[in-house]
This record gives structure tokens, sequence and C-alpha cells, in this order.
């Protein structure tokens, strides 16, 4: 065939596509104009358009603006790869949520997705009765949410709420991404800051417990088991029987971990009874620090006991329990108990597993709860905090101080909120150390009083005692005479009786 032929038939085949692109967007432009006359038709009637408008309008998404402007909460290793592409999706009901409590909802998954590792490209609020069933926006909106991603290019979709198994699926089928849901994202951010053995052990086994109801397979990797002319056809004489699917054996393996997981968190109780019975001996008293994560628990600590425990402006930054020892002003030790911080809607499996930790608050003499005071709902985190403090027993009965942090960060209007909402609360700032004298005094205040009152005459050679005496009692008079050292104090059982023993027989 000669060059000429080539470029006519090349030609004719561009005519040819032309014509069918045309008669497309002729068919397409025509279809256009019926629906527009449809609808024109539809608003001419009786009040009709206005409840289907207000309709669309409420059901539509509506983006909120920020998310992805916030600045980084942490530099850590894992910024130093290439950060994941998400964008946030949540649905709110206007019969228990306002839209402005849904926004602030979806700015702390922001700042949840940015303490993972992910860049936050966009955020979508829905408000509709309930989340759909199938794919939890509706299929019209998950069709939407796809074109959304795929023009942001983002990797994955995180919604704002627990998923079943079966939406997560359907919106991953529609947008062809990754979705997570809320839990499994608070799951990643314990598993990168857990740190102790103890930590780690409690991370994974909440993991697994989420895991398990979720397990999907694809395909073949579904089945192993065989039967019939079909196995017989394929697997022959030896395959037949009813054999074991892939997925009852990871769902098997699955279970065995957490037994596994759960023995080992058991035989790690031991080491903390010991080190809490150490403490409990000399009558110690210990204060528990809870409240919402990035509250600035670990920064008060450190103000008030002179420790250098991890700061960081970052979601869940600290996981394991620190405990630190701290001074009265009458020279009597007390401890500081560091514990996890809590979220709204924190994972049930995150509750159950981090019962070991949360042993340390049902221990404690006094309940030091931080907040936030900055933020702009800070009683939502107080009510959040609270609820998880309902699922630990023995916690109602133990004294609790409401410690309002950050006040170097509020205005006037939030301290007048404070105040008249919660008269007894302690305003201070970790920064700048206000109204941290203050706290000291309430806290020394709540702190349990030694029950036995002890007057003895010891030698100069216990002096070990005496300082002993000082630090987990309290001295009411101390005379030194030419033979001993006359006192007269408030200690323990324990203490007490080493005091009697030591004593010099003055009769």
């Amino acid at each position: 065939m000669t060059q000429e032929s080539e470029q006519e038939q090349e030609q004719v085949i561009q005519q040819d596509t032309s014509y069918l692109w045309d008669s497309d967007e002729a068919a397409l432009s025509g279809q256009s104009q019926v629906l527009q006359s449809s609808q024109d038709s539809w608003s001419n009637g009786d009040g009709g358009s206005q409840s289907w408008q207000e309709r669309q309008h409420r059901n539509s998404f509506k983006q909120v603006e920020g998310l992805g402007e916030l600045e980084d909460v942490t530099e850590v290793e894992y910024r130093k790869v290439r950060l994941e592409r998400v964008v946030l999706v949540g649905v709110y009901s206007s019969h228990n949520t306002t839209q402005e409590e849904a926004e602030e909802s979806l700015r702390e998954l922001a700042a949840l997705a940015q303490t993972a590792g992910a860049q936050v490209l966009d955020g979508l609020l829905q408000q509709r009765d309930k989340p759909d069933s199938a794919t939890y926006v509706g299929s019209g909106k998950a069709r939407e949410l796809a074109n959304l991603v795929a023009a942001q290019e983002a990797d994955t979709i995180i919604v704002d709420d627990d998923l079943q198994p079966s939406q997560r699926r359907a919106l991953e089928d529609v947008t062809k991404v990754k979705v997570v849901d809320r839990t499994a994202l608070i799951l990643d951010i314990f598993a990168q800051h857990a740190t102790s053995r103890e930590g780690k052990a409690q991370v994974q086994l909440a993991q697994l417990e989420y895991m398990l109801p979720r397990l999907r397979g694809w395909g073949a990797s579904l089945s192993r088991q065989a039967g019939g002319q079909a196995a017989g056809q394929s697997g022959g004489i030896g395959s037949r029987g009813p054999g074991e699917t892939k997925i009852e054996t990871d769902r098997r393996v699955i279970r065995r971990q957490i037994s596994r997981l759960k023995r080992q968190i058991e035989q790690m109780a031991p080491a903390r009874e010991v080190k809490r019975g150490s403490r409990r001996r000399y009558g110690l008293p210990s204060v528990a620090v809870v409240g919402y994560t990035n509250a600035g628990k670990s920064s008060l600590m450190n103000r008030l006991t002179g420790s250098q425990e991890l700061v960081e402006n970052a979601l869940f930054a600290t996981l394991d329990t620190a405990v630190r020892r701290a001074t009265a002003a009458d020279g009597r030790v007390y401890t500081l108990v560091d514990t996890v911080g809590f979220v709204r809607r924190l994972p049930t499996q995150l509750v159950e597993a981090f019962k070991s930790t949360l042993e340390e608050v049902a221990e404690a003499d006094v309940i030091m709860h931080v907040v936030d005071g900055s933020h702009p709902d800070p009683f939502s985190q107080i009510e959040a905090v609270n609820k998880v403090l309902e699922q630990v027993d023995g916690t109602a009965d133990i004294p609790h101080i409401l410690v309002i942090n950050k006040a170097d960060r509020m205005d006037a209007t939030a301290r007048e909120r404070v105040i008249r909402l919660e008269p007894q609360a302690c305003i201070v700032s970790a920064r700048t150390s206000e109204g941290l004298g203050d706290l000291r005094q309430r806290l020394e205040v709540l702190l349990p009083k030694p029950s036995v009152r002890v007057e003895a005459k010891l030698p100069y050679s216990a002096g070990s005692l005496l300082s002993k005496v000082r630090q987990y009692g309290q001295v009411q008079s101390v005379d030194y005479q030419g033979d001993g050292v006359d006192i007269v104090a408030d200690v323990d059982d324990h203490i007490a009786s080493q005091v009697m023993k030591a004593s010099i027989d003055t009769v």
C-alpha cells in the first residue's frame, strides 16, 4: 500500500470518528435539555421545587476550610517519607449534632491524621438523618467523592466515624482508594507511639480485636476446601472433605494471638503490683494526671516535679505510664502518675486493652483532671474524659481537682466562661507557671493525712529513720536533746512500728 493511500484511509477514519463524537455530544446535550426542562416543569409546581432544593442543599457536601493548612503537629521519623494524601469525610444529623460541632470533630480528625503522618487535602461534611447503610454517604455522594479523590490524587479516605465492614468495602469499591475509619486511625497512632513492652502488647491486642470481625479475602484465596466433582477435576483424590477456608484460618491465627497477648499482659501485672506495693508500703500518696489528649499533662507534670518527660505538640504523645516524685510544702513526698490521653469516642478496644494502665487511676489518692483551656469547646473534652473514667471501677469516690491549662492562650471571654461554669477549677499555665502555686496548695490539701500519731525519742544514730519520717509523714515538732531527738509526728502504721522499735526507753 502506498503512502498516499494510507493518508487517505486515515482521513476517512478521522471523519467517521468525529461524526461519532458529534453524535454523542448531540445526544448528551439533548438529554441535558430534557433534564433541564423536567426540572423547570417541576419548579413551576406549588412548592415542590423549594422542598427539593432545600433537601438537595441539606444533603450536599460542605467543605470545611483550613484543614490542609494546619501546622505540623510533630516532627518524627515517619515525616521523612512521602506523606499519605488523605481526604476527610463526616456525616452528621441535625437532630443530635450541630454543624459547628461536626466541623470541630472533623478538625480533630485532621489533627489525628497529621499525627499519623498524613497530608490532609480536603474535608467534607454531609448532613443526613443517618449514615447510608451501604456506602455511608449514599451512592450518589460516593461517586461525587470518587471524582474529588481522583482530581486531588488522594491515596486514602478517612471517615469520622466507625464503619461497618460492608460500608468500608462498598466505599472502597466506588472510590478505588483505601478507606480508613476513626478507630483504625487512632489505633495506628497508638502503634507508632508505643515504646514499652507492655504498651506495644496493649496496642497490638487492640488492633487484633479490631481486625478480627473485619477480615476479608479476594477470589480463590477465600476457599481452600474442595468436594464433589469440582474437587475431582482440580485437586483429585485426597482433596475432598470439609476443609477450611482461608479466612477461617486467618481468624484462628488472630484468636490465638489475642489469647497469647492477654496472657502476656496478665503476666506483666505482678511487676506493676510490686511497684505500687512499694509506694503503698510507706504510705506514699499518689496523684493521677488524666485529661484529653494534647491538654498539656506532661508539661504540667514537668513543672510540678522538675522532671523531663516527653513534651510534644502531638496527639497521644504519651502512651506509657510515667511516675515522678514531688515534694509538698511540709516536706512530704508524693507521686504524680502521667497517663494516656483520652479522646472523643475512644475505641472500646483501646479502653479494654489499656485497663492495666488505667489501674493507676483507680489506685490513686487524687485525680487531677487537666483540660486545654485554649480549645474552642473545653467542656466537651471534660465530658469525654468523664465518660472514660466512668468505665474504670473505683474512680467515683476518689477526690477530683479540675485544672484548666494553657491559660496564656485564653482570652478574657474564655476565662469568664470557665469561671462561671466551673467555679472550683484551677486555671494555670504550664508554660508561664501562672497559677502553679495555688494548684500545689490545693493538691496538698487533698492528699490523705497519715493516721498514726507517734511521740518518741530517737537516738542520733537513727538519722535515716528521722529523714523517712519527714518524707512520708507530717512532723509536728522536733526537739534535739542531749540524749536523743524528741519527735512528735503523724505517720502510717509501717513507719510507726519502726519508730517505736528504734525509740529510746525513757522510763
